[in-house]
Protein backbone atom coordinates (compact mmCIF):
# COMPACT_ATOMS: atom_id res chain seq x y z
CA UNK A 1 0.00 0.00 0.00
CA UNK A 2 1.20 3.27 -0.80
CA UNK A 3 2.63 5.04 2.26
CA UNK A 4 1.32 8.91 1.71
CA UNK A 5 -1.97 7.06 0.86
CA UNK A 6 -1.81 5.26 4.56
CA UNK A 7 -0.80 8.28 6.36
CA UNK A 8 -3.72 10.93 4.72
CA UNK A 9 -5.97 8.13 5.21
CA UNK A 10 -4.98 8.24 9.05
CA UNK A 11 -4.79 11.89 9.43
CA UNK A 12 -8.61 11.85 8.31
CA UNK A 13 -9.92 9.37 10.19
CA UNK A 14 -8.11 11.62 13.57
CA UNK A 15 -9.41 14.92 12.37
CA UNK A 16 -13.43 13.63 11.06
CA UNK A 17 -15.58 14.25 14.19
CA UNK A 18 -17.40 10.36 15.15
CA UNK A 19 -20.89 10.08 13.99
CA UNK A 20 -23.77 10.59 16.37
CA UNK A 21 -25.33 7.63 17.40
CA UNK A 22 -29.32 7.61 18.03
CA UNK A 23 -30.14 4.82 20.39
CA UNK A 24 -33.44 3.81 21.57
CA UNK A 25 -35.20 2.19 24.34
CA UNK A 26 -35.30 -1.82 23.77
CA UNK A 27 -38.78 -3.21 23.12
CA UNK A 28 -39.18 -5.92 25.84
CA UNK A 29 -40.81 -8.12 23.86
CA UNK A 30 -37.75 -9.36 21.98
CA UNK A 31 -35.45 -9.62 25.12
CA UNK A 32 -33.86 -12.56 25.72
CA UNK A 33 -33.12 -13.93 29.19
CA UNK A 34 -29.51 -15.08 29.51
CA UNK A 35 -29.41 -15.73 33.12
CA UNK A 36 -31.44 -18.29 35.01
CA UNK A 37 -33.60 -17.42 38.11
CA UNK A 38 -32.06 -19.03 41.17
CA UNK A 39 -34.02 -21.76 43.14
CA UNK A 40 -35.80 -21.23 46.31
CA UNK A 41 -33.17 -23.11 47.93
CA UNK A 42 -30.34 -21.31 46.23
CA UNK A 43 -32.13 -18.17 47.81
CA UNK A 44 -32.41 -19.52 51.08
CA UNK A 45 -28.82 -20.40 51.56
CA UNK A 46 -27.78 -16.93 50.01
CA UNK A 47 -30.31 -15.25 52.28
CA UNK A 48 -28.57 -16.61 55.39
CA UNK A 49 -24.79 -15.56 53.83
CA UNK A 50 -25.89 -11.81 52.88
CA UNK A 51 -28.22 -10.85 55.86
CA UNK A 52 -25.68 -12.24 58.72
CA UNK A 53 -22.39 -10.23 57.66
CA UNK A 54 -22.12 -7.53 60.08
CA UNK A 55 -21.21 -4.40 58.39
CA UNK A 56 -24.79 -4.76 56.53
CA UNK A 57 -26.15 -3.70 59.90
CA UNK A 58 -24.69 -0.78 59.51
CA UNK A 59 -25.16 0.27 56.13
CA UNK A 60 -27.95 2.38 55.28
CA UNK A 61 -30.33 -0.69 53.70
CA UNK A 62 -32.05 -1.51 56.83
CA UNK A 63 -35.32 -3.07 55.10
CA UNK A 64 -33.50 -6.25 52.73
CA UNK A 65 -32.86 -8.18 55.95
CA UNK A 66 -35.75 -7.98 58.61
CA UNK A 67 -37.60 -10.17 56.92
CA UNK A 68 -36.89 -12.90 54.21
CA UNK A 69 -40.01 -12.21 51.62
CA UNK A 70 -38.18 -8.95 51.52
CA UNK A 71 -34.58 -10.61 50.87
CA UNK A 72 -36.36 -13.14 47.92
CA UNK A 73 -38.12 -9.95 46.01
CA UNK A 74 -34.72 -8.25 46.33
CA UNK A 75 -32.88 -11.28 44.84
CA UNK A 76 -35.20 -13.36 43.14
CA UNK A 77 -33.90 -11.67 39.34
CA UNK A 78 -32.50 -12.75 36.42
CA UNK A 79 -30.61 -11.05 33.56
CA UNK A 80 -31.90 -10.17 30.55
CA UNK A 81 -30.76 -8.77 27.46
CA UNK A 82 -32.10 -6.58 24.28
CA UNK A 83 -32.02 -8.28 21.23
CA UNK A 84 -29.37 -6.55 20.10
CA UNK A 85 -26.87 -7.30 23.55
CA UNK A 86 -26.89 -3.84 24.15
CA UNK A 87 -29.28 -2.98 26.84
CA UNK A 88 -29.64 -5.33 29.88
CA UNK A 89 -32.08 -5.58 33.11
CA UNK A 90 -32.59 -7.62 36.47
CA UNK A 91 -36.40 -9.17 35.63
CA UNK A 92 -38.09 -10.21 38.42
CA UNK A 93 -38.54 -14.30 38.47
CA UNK A 94 -41.81 -13.72 39.81
CA UNK A 95 -43.03 -11.62 36.99
CA UNK A 96 -45.55 -13.90 34.91
CA UNK A 97 -44.32 -15.34 31.38
CA UNK A 98 -44.99 -13.42 28.85
CA UNK A 99 -45.29 -10.06 30.83
CA UNK A 100 -42.36 -8.59 29.18
CA UNK A 101 -44.16 -8.34 25.77
CA UNK A 102 -46.68 -5.85 26.69
CA UNK A 103 -44.96 -3.32 28.19
CA UNK A 104 -43.51 -0.25 26.84
CA UNK A 105 -41.23 2.25 27.86
CA UNK A 106 -42.13 5.37 30.05
CA UNK A 107 -39.34 7.21 30.58
CA UNK A 108 -35.25 8.09 29.28
CA UNK A 109 -32.71 9.22 31.54
CA UNK A 110 -28.82 9.71 30.82
CA UNK A 111 -26.40 9.81 33.87
CA UNK A 112 -22.68 10.13 34.14
CA UNK A 113 -20.81 7.30 36.85
CA UNK A 114 -17.18 8.58 36.26
CA UNK A 115 -16.37 7.50 32.88
CA UNK A 116 -19.08 5.92 31.90
CA UNK A 117 -22.89 7.06 30.64
CA UNK A 118 -25.64 5.05 31.87
CA UNK A 119 -28.96 4.67 29.60
CA UNK A 120 -31.60 3.83 31.57
CA UNK A 121 -34.92 3.06 29.99
CA UNK A 122 -37.76 2.69 32.69
CA UNK A 123 -40.73 0.37 32.04
CA UNK A 124 -44.02 -0.37 33.89
CA UNK A 125 -43.74 -3.15 36.96
CA UNK A 126 -40.20 -1.38 37.91
CA UNK A 127 -38.43 -2.73 35.08
CA UNK A 128 -35.32 -0.66 33.62
CA UNK A 129 -33.15 -1.73 30.56
CA UNK A 130 -29.80 -0.24 30.80
CA UNK A 131 -27.13 1.02 28.28
CA UNK A 132 -23.52 1.65 29.39
CA UNK A 133 -20.95 3.27 27.46
CA UNK A 134 -18.14 5.77 27.31
CA UNK A 135 -19.62 7.87 24.55
CA UNK A 136 -21.60 11.08 25.55
CA UNK A 137 -25.82 10.93 25.59
CA UNK A 138 -28.39 13.38 25.08
CA UNK A 139 -31.80 12.40 25.67
CA UNK A 140 -34.27 13.32 22.89
CA UNK A 141 -36.77 15.58 24.43
CA UNK A 142 -37.53 15.59 28.14
CA UNK A 143 -37.14 12.35 28.81
CA UNK A 144 -40.92 11.22 29.53
CA UNK A 145 -41.99 9.35 26.53
CA UNK A 146 -45.39 7.15 28.11
CA UNK A 147 -47.34 8.62 25.52
CA UNK A 148 -44.87 8.05 22.87
CA UNK A 149 -42.60 5.02 23.86
CA UNK A 150 -40.91 5.33 20.22
CA UNK A 151 -39.86 9.11 21.83
CA UNK A 152 -37.70 7.15 23.70
CA UNK A 153 -34.38 7.84 22.34
CA UNK A 154 -30.92 9.61 23.36
CA UNK A 155 -28.05 10.75 20.82
CA UNK A 156 -24.78 9.91 21.65
CA UNK A 157 -21.32 10.68 20.27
Amino acid sequence: MNPHFLAMALSLAITLPALADTLACPDPATAVQVATCPSEEELKHTFIGYCSDNARMYARDTDTCTRYENYRRLKNVALWESQDGAFQAYVSCDLPAGALKTLKPAAIAVTRQGKLTRLACSYPEGIVFTHRSRAQCKVQGDGNCAADPAACKADCD
